[in-house]
């Protein structure tokens, strides 16, 4: 399929990002936020496993590469001004590399944090 049609239609910044919110397709719980670039998204919707665009790394990385957890993409969305996606995800095992099954796990009670949310694996054994 081409996709230029799709993609001269976003909006990508000013470093040719846009941002992007992860969700569960089945029960809609926010599991992350990343950024993706032009070409991690054509490969997204072709490959249909999440790529983004590692600011800190500067290179493009799938989903999962190394852990195993894969983003099985079912719906893609992007917003009325054209600049932010939302992504509808099979997700396999967690989206957080901390372990957690969303990258959403800190809330704000008061003044204090509270951890909330199921740890699913241990990153050291995972990312060695």
């Amino acid at each position: 399929m081409n996709y230029d049609k799709i993609l001269d239609q976003l909006k990508f910044d000013d470093k040719g990002l846009i941002p992007v919110i992860l969700q569960d397709h089945k029960n809609g719980e926010i599991l992350m936020f990343a950024f993706m670039n032009r070409e991690s998204l054509k490969m997204t919707l072709e490959s249909k496993l999440a790529t983004y665009w590692s600011r800190s790394r500067k290179k493009l990385w799938v989903k999962g590469e190394s852990s195993g957890h894969t983003q099985e993409v079912k719906e893609v969305y992007f917003d009325c001004d054209n600049d932010a996606l939302l992504i509808k995800i099979r997700q396999n095992v967690a989206a957080c590399h901390t372990g957690y099954r969303s990258c959403f796990f800190n809330k704000i009670e008061g003044d204090q944090v509270k951890t909330v949310g199921e740890k699913l694996f241990d990153e050291e054994k995972v990312y060695k």
